[in-house]
């Protein structure tokens, strides 16, 4: 049910998590959790090849069409303050106060 460590010295598995580091409740020993948190990175890249960041500012280059609706997100449309995710739809960012998904294929940054 844990998936925490057992106690590298009493081998205890009644650990916990405190802060950065994990603490041993039966020996008192504490330890520095192992960082495999190199934060995997995502690299999105427009349409011109230029990589983008969070809060980045783009522009559409093509009209695009919002899936379940009738509304066009026309070419030209600044959006400001993009944020990026994993999956098909890699920018997450809001235009018109609408949350939206965008593919960073048909954007270019500013």
């Amino acid at each position: 049910m844990n998936d925490l460590p057992a106690c590298p010295q009493c081998t205890s598995g009644l650990t916990y998590h405190d802060g950065s580091q994990f603490v041993c409740p039966e020996c008192a020993h504490e330890w520095q959790a192992v960082s495999d948190s190199h934060e995997d990175e995502i690299t999105v890249k427009d349409a011109n090849g230029t990589v983008l960041q969070n809060g980045d500012s783009v522009v559409l280059i093509k009209d695009l069409k919002v899936k379940g609706s009738s509304m066009v997100i026309k070419q030209g449309t600044k959006v400001k303050n993009i944020r990026l995710q994993d999956g098909d739809h890699d920018i997450g960012c809001k235009i018109d106060g609408t949350a939206m998904n965008l593919k960073s294929e048909f954007v270019k940054k500013v």
